[in-house]
């Protein structure tokens, strides 16, 4: 199964992290399937860069995101593009 979750990335207590596409059985610095975009929880707005595209694509092909990655999607309305996308 296809998840799509966050891979640690940075310097040492400096960590940000990329929205990535991976087998779940990978390790969290496997070689991922595909990037789709990025997460900075150190700045203060916590920027988070998403191609909104490939996020739906992988969502209609099964890709089950993780709770820190839904909660983003949710935040940037993939989760309600897709649900309006199914009906």
């Amino acid at each position: 199964m296809l998840k799509i979750r966050l891979t640690r990335m940075g310097a040492k207590k400096n960590p940000f992290y990329r929205i990535v596409v991976i087998d779940s059985k990978a390790a969290r610095s496997g070689v991922p399937t595909e990037t789709i975009g990025w997460y900075d929880p150190a700045k203060t707005d916590a920027p988070v860069k998403l191609d909104e595209e490939r996020a739906l694509f992988w969502l209609g092909k099964g890709a089950q995101p993780t709770d820190t990655v839904r909660s983003i999607l949710r935040k940037k309305g993939v989760i309600a593009k897709f649900a309006d996308a199914k009906k």
